[in-house]
């Protein structure tokens, strides 16, 4: 795909704590926190936010790191290309306190500025609550923001933090004990729904994570894990992004069943859709 240029999508800023951020939006209705994976909010990013909007909620995309609208896919930018975005987003990740890459048992600082912005826009764009979508090194981010009550749809989408050096880091996620046991008291208490994507093979993702997450927040923990040849044929890396590179975006296709899915939990939770209501 070629570069972005952001059409259709406002422009803004949000404060809060002190920290000023870029912020993207698109749609009406319910918003929805769609937070993208490394190297930033790339044009499948978009197109997935633009389809959030389609379904009737507002696409609100925090600018963490990189350039918006940039492609840095390999078969655009060449693997050159692909490497400095990477390691310019990978840059600002490591230098930056707000986020935590490497601890285990601990949830980023910048969470507590994402659930400000969804505090934000649930009172911008009304509804029952809010959404949020995390890919990749901010996937568990939707999970640490759901102790909040206005948080109805936390979907992790390949949740790869902590990164897997260890058997113990594998079977974690990067959220705290005690905002963990705040979670699982919402599931518990309010039927809150948490909803996992990611690769069979993904060793970014590996299966002792979800395992993790049955055990601790039982059936409210919905997982998808798709075999690895469902993902794009066409894409030059190994499948890993369910939503954006390794979509195929075609009726019947395993991910595009798994995208439809995490609309239609919008649909159910935020716009208070039937289940079994045909998809828009």
């Amino acid at each position: 795909m070629a570069d972005h240029d952001l059409t259709g999508f406002a422009k803004s800023t949000f404060t809060h704590d002190g920290v000023t951020r870029r912020v993207l939006r698109r749609g009406t209705g319910p918003a929805v926190i769609v937070i993208a994976e490394i190297p930033g909010i790339t044009p499948k990013v978009l197109a997935f936010a633009a389809r959030v909007a389609d379904a009737g909620c507002t696409a609100v995309l925090p600018v963490l790191f990189g350039t918006p609208g940039r492609d840095a896919s390999p078969a655009t930018a060449g693997w050159a290309g692909t490497a400095r975005a990477v390691g310019s987003a990978m840059g600002q990740v490591c230098v930056s306190r707000e986020f935590t890459v490497l601890a285990t048992g601990r949830s980023s600082p910048v969470v507590g500025w994402l659930r400000a912005l969804a505090a934000a826009e649930h009172e911008r764009c009304g509804g029952p609550g809010v959404g949020a979508v995390g890919m990749c090194l901010t996937g568990g981010f939707a999970l640490a923001m759901a102790t909040d009550e206005r948080m109805l749809a936390p979907v992790l989408s390949q949740p790869s933090l902590p990164l897997a050096f260890t058997p113990g880091r594998a079977g974690s996620i990067d959220i705290s004990p005690r905002e963990l046991a705040v979670v699982r008291g919402r599931c518990e208490r309010d039927g809150l729904q948490v909803l996992g994507l990611r690769f069979k093979g993904d060793r970014l993702v590996p299966g002792e994570r979800f395992a993790f997450l049955r055990r601790e927040l039982g059936d409210a923990f919905v997982a998808v894990e798709l075999e690895d040849d469902t993902a794009d044929p066409e894409s030059p890396m190994p499948p890993h992004s369910v939503l954006t590179e390794h979509l195929v975006d075609e009726p019947g296709q395993p991910t595009r069943q798994a995208l439809d899915r995490v609309l239609d939990l919008f649909r159910e939770k935020l716009l208070g859709a039937s289940p079994d209501s045909p998809a828009q």
